[in-house]
């Protein structure tokens, strides 16, 4: 099936020019998915596969980079506020969902790692509004294992906003541990507008906020959804998938764990085991798609954003161009302050209820 492409840049409403991109299928869509992507991450190149293999199955797959992530502007990986974040995806996301040619459209979220709690605040900052969400290898509760003692974190809180920007949080080799495929993750290590630095002390701070606070609200979590999480990912703990299965109040939740599989299930395994894993997704996905997307009226949501840029491509008809630049086509493929990294589980098994 042939996917149209697009970019365009939105302001925010601190006026930070953000990335936005798009892939949509010829005809008219089953529903819109909206991508939440990881912590240093970016959608254009890095969820490309996931964007692209969700457009050949008949769903609008739109994405944002946060600000200071992929092309967007500000600091690089600098995270002031994480309400920033989720602020800004709910209202580009919703000016999306209010044009006229997706208002009788379901809505889904889609959040790997840290997009995954993301796209819980997103629900819970909304709770009606969105049909469910797919969370891959989700960020939304700190394990015990290696929660930090709180002497710790008031030592570093008391200078944050002295040393907000400082790149002081040690941490191990991210994309070492996170995908699988050899070939894969050098691929993703060569794309550069993935960041790779140590974490500022303000951008680990207030990912750990927001984890114990997801944490202390699991219960707040109504929406359908799907979480799915590698039996051998060591970034972020299977057990919190598994809290968040069974501390949800939603009335229709799936979990599955995957044996053997890292935390890059979407982008760094070996390729039969992606397309299993997006074969799940999308027969999720198409179960939940059906009817029109009324659960409030999208004509509310029109677009509060000021397009900067609009691009249309074909993909497949590389390179592209943006601001009339020629860009040359990417290919893809120890403890942590914000509490990722946890054990194995060695069981593997899926709850639906």
């Amino acid at each position: 099936m042939e996917v149209e492409y697009y970019e365009e840049y939105v302001r925010n409403s601190r006026g930070v020019k953000l990335f936005t991109c798009r892939w949509l299928p010829v005809s008219s869509p089953k529903a819109l998915v909206f991508l939440c992507h990881g912590y240093g991450m970016e959608c254009s190149d890095f969820m490309k596969g996931c964007g692209t293999r969700l457009a050949n199955y008949g769903y609008a797959v739109v994405g944002i980079d946060y600000e200071g992530h992929g092309r967007s502007m500000g600091a690089r990986c600098y995270i002031k506020k994480f309400e920033n974040i989720v602020n800004d995806c709910s209202d580009f996301f919703k000016s999306i969902c209010g044009k006229q040619e997706y208002k009788d459209k379901r809505r889904f979220l889609y959040g790997e790692s840290m997009g995954g709690a993301v796209a819980l605040l997103i629900h819970k900052s909304d709770p009606e509004f969105w049909h469910g969400a797919v969370l891959v290898a989700p960020m939304c509760k700190i394990s015990e294992k290696v929660k930090p003692h709180p002497v710790v974190i008031s030592m570093l809180t008391t200078v944050e906003d002295i040393i907000p920007k400082w790149k002081i949080v040690p941490t191990k080799d991210v994309i070492e541990v996170s995908f699988k495929d050899p070939v894969k993750r050098e691929e993703i290590r060569g794309n550069r507008l993935i960041y790779q630095d140590k974490p500022r002390l303000k951008t680990a701070l207030e990912m750990l906020r927001t984890s114990m606070n997801l944490e202390d609200s699991l219960t707040q979590v109504t929406l359908p959804f799907f979480v799915l999480h590698g039996e051998a990912d060591t970034v972020t703990d299977p057990d919190v998938s598994r809290a968040l299965y069974e501390l949800a109040s939603s009335v229709d939740k799936t979990m599955k764990l995957y044996p053997g599989m890292w935390h890059g299930l979407t982008s760094g395994e070996p390729d039969n085991n992606i397309e299993a894993v997006f074969k799940d997704i999308t027969l999720w996905l198409d179960k939940r798609s059906e009817g029109d997307g009324t659960v409030l009226l999208a004509e509310n949501y029109q677009q509060n954003f000021s397009p900067v840029v609009t691009e249309k491509v074909t993909v497949g008809k590389w390179p592209r161009r943006i601001n009339g630049q020629k860009q040359k086509k990417k290919r893809l493929g120890g403890r942590y302050l914000c509490g990722w990294k946890g054990s194995q589980m060695h069981q593997s098994y899926e709850m639906q209820t």
